[in-house]
C-alpha cells in the first residue's frame, strides 16, 4: 500500500496541547469513572481525531478477526508525518452520521472493549514522552478535563498508576513507547523517509500479517544475528513479530544495533 495523503503532525498537536495543562504528579489522586449511568455516556465518542499506532491495530484487528489489509481498508485513514515522513494511520469516523461518531460506538457502549485503542484507555488522563539522555523513555501525565464529562463527578478515584493498571495500559505503552522513539530518532537526525523507506515502515508496523509472509519469502531473519527461538517467535506470534519490526526498523533506517545486529 503507497501512503501518499499527508496530515499535520496530531503528535506534536497533542504535546501542544497537553503543555497547557497542569500536570498531574506521581501519588496525586484524581477523581473519574465512565459507566452506563453517567449521563454523558459514550458523549466522548465522537467527533476525534483518533491516531492508532501499530499496537492499537494489533489489538483491533484481533478483537475484531480481521486481516490487516481488510481493516485498514475499512476502518483507518493512512497518512504520513509532514516531518518525518513516518506512516500514520487515523481511524475512520462514521462521517455519514451527525455527529461522526466512532465506528465500534453502541448506545451499551464501546463494541471493542477489550481491544480498544490505547488512546481511549488512557482517558481522561493525557500522557507525555520524552527520550532521556540515557535513551530512556520519561512520562508526564495531566488529567483532561473536558467541560461536558460527567464522570469527574463519580466517587472512584485513582493515581496516574492506578488508572494505567486498572485500564491494562502496560502492554500497549511499551509497544506504542518504541515507534515514538523511532519517530524522535528521526526528528534529532532531521531525517525523512523516502517513498519507499515509508513504505517499508508501513509494511512492519501496521501490516504484521503480510510482514510475515515478506520474512518467510526473503528469509531476512537469516540474515540476522539471531537465536532461532527468537525467529521461530516472531514468526509465530503477533505482538512478538511487532517487537521485532522495531528492531529491525531500527537497524534498516538509522543503522543502529541496540536489539538487533546484522550477521559479520
Amino acid at each position: 500500500m503507497t501512503i501518499s495523503n499527508q496530515t499535520p503532525s496530531d503528535h506534536d498537536a497533542t504535546q501542544a496541547f497537553l503543555d497547557t495543562l497542569p500536570e498531574l504528579p506521581p501519588g496525586e489522586r484524581f477523581r473519574f469513572a465512565c459507566h452506563p449511568k453517567v449521563p454523558c455516556f459514550n458523549a466522548c465518542c465522537s467527533d476525534l481525531t483518533l491516531m492508532l499506532t501499530p499496537y492499537d491495530v494489533l489489538r483491533l484487528r484481533a478483537q475484531l478477526g480481521l486481516s490487516s489489509r481488510d481493516f485498514i481498508a475499512r476502518h483507518a485513514l493512512a497518512a504520513q508525518a509532514p516531518d518525518t515522513g513516518f506512516p500514520m494511520l487515523r481511524l475512520r469516523m462514521r462521517d455519514e452520521i451527525p455527529g461522526a461518531p466512532c465506528p465500534f460506538v453502541t448506545r451499551e457502549g464501546c463494541s471493542v472493549y477489550p481491544g480498544r485503542p490505547g488512546a481511549c484507555r488512557t482517558y481522561p488522563l493525557g500522557r507525555a514522552t520524552k527520550t532521556g539522555e540515557a535513551g530512556e523513555v520519561l512520562e508526564q501525565f495531566f488529567v483532561v478535563r473536558e467541560p461536558h464529562c460527567k464522570g469527574f463527578e463519580q466517587d472512584a478515584d485513582w493515581t496516574s498508576a492506578d488508572w494505567l493498571k486498572d485500564q491494562d495500559l502496560k502492554e500497549y505503552n511499551r509497544h506504542n513507547d518504541r515507534y515514538m522513539l523511532l519517530l524522535a530518532q528521526a526528528r534529532q537526525r532531521q531525517a525523512r523517509l523516502d517513498q519507499k523507506q515509508a513504505n517499508m515502515v508501513f509494511l512492519a508496523a501496521f501490516n504484521l500479517d503480510a510482514f510475515r509472509d515478506f520474512l518467510v519469502n526473503t528469509r531476512l531473519m537469516d540474515r540476522l544475528d539471531m537465536p532461532e527461538e527468537a525467529k521461530a517467535a516472531a514468526l509465530a506470534d503477533e505482538s512478538g513479530r511487532l517487537e521485532f519490526a522495531m528492531d529491525w526498523l531500527e537497524l534498516a533506517l538509522f543503522g543502529v544495533e541496540r536489539n538487533l545486529k546484522k550477521k559479520a
